[in-house]
């Protein structure tokens, strides 16, 4: 049951997505579209809390009945995984989570958390072209990194390269690629331009206009840069760039790469993915073709080709 009878109130249930900032969020167009293509009573809103006020917050849930999930984003990923009574999946590994799903057992509601950002880059780079085994490097090494790194390792990648500006702000991605056995090495931003050229697939997880310097850095390399030899492709075909950050779209880098004749993937993609996921953990409904098509209208994403 997605709704309840409180006496003679009808009671939605409840999902929200948290984070700070989180007026920019697209998660609440995809949602209330999908649910009311469901049709499903979930009401579905954006709140914003901070690290600090997590626990306080979550406390607070416990007197409500009706929540039935919550998405999460920056900078709560971590900070989550201990205010919930289970983590399942790959967040168990990872010790990030972007999700919490409420789930009623005879003791009560059970609050299970998961990561749905591993299968949300796993189906939208696929779909772009990306094959198994790709060359890899990310950008970042915060908790979105610890999922590119779990995508990666599901590819079928045994080395990824994170380009970072500080080593010792990078303990979630060294974490996450010791609990996958991925091998990484991280490396000073100031050579991610011409590090990240050569590879099959990129993977920026910083935020908004936070590549922009790394962009100028491609935007200066020669026409003629090359990338090892493997045989996957031509050595002057640049290979795929998926950038998370979404707002403001197109991103400098994404400009440039595509500019340089490399495919791009917007972190509205990726989002979509991992909200079809969200969807089914909240609600237990099938997420079917024709509701991905109105999740793609509600924030303008092309429709899938099926």
């Amino acid at each position: 049951m997605v709704c309840r009878q409180r006496g003679t109130v009808r009671v939605s249930r409840r999902a929200a997505v948290l984070g700070h900032p989180i007026s920019h969020s697209k998660s609440p167009a995809l949602h209330r579209a999908a649910y009311a293509k469901l049709g499903l009573d979930i009401d579905y809103s954006a709140i914003d809390v901070t690290v600090e006020r997590l626990p306080a917050f979550m406390a607070g849930l416990q007197a409500q009945d009706n929540w039935c999930g919550l998405s999460v984003t920056m900078p709560l990923k971590t900070a989550m995984v201990d205010e919930v009574d289970e983590v399942r999946g790959a967040g168990s590994h990872l010790g990030v989570i972007n999700t919490v799903a409420f789930e009623a057992t005879e003791h009560g509601v059970r609050r299970v958390g998961h990561n749905t950002d591993v299968a949300g880059i796993v189906q939208a780079v696929r779909n772009a072209g990306v094959k198994e085994r790709p060359s890899s490097a990310i950008l970042g090494g915060g908790g979105t990194s610890a999922a590119a790194i779990a995508a990666l390792h599901e590819l079928g990648s045994g080395h990824v390269d994170v380009y970072v500006r500080d080593a010792g702000r990078a303990a979630e991605a060294k974490a996450a690629a010791a609990a996958v056995g991925l091998s990484v090495q991280l490396r000073p931003m100031t050579e991610a331009a011409e590090g990240i050229a050569g590879a099959d697939l990129v993977i920026s997880t910083l935020p908004p206009r936070a590549a922009d310097s790394i962009a100028a850095g491609l935007d200066r390399l020669p026409d003629d840069v090359k990338r090892p030899d493997d045989g996957k492709r031509p050595d002057d075909v640049w290979g795929v760039l998926l950038d998370v950050a979404y707002d403001p779209w197109p991103s400098r880098i994404a400009e440039v790469w595509h500019s340089r004749g490399g495919v791009v993937v917007p972190g509205l993609e990726m989002l979509l993915y991992q909200a079809v996921e969200q969807i089914r953990l909240f609600s237990g409904a099938e997420v079917t073709a024709d509701v991905i098509d109105v999740m793609c209208d509600s924030v303008g994403l092309p429709r899938r080709v099926y």
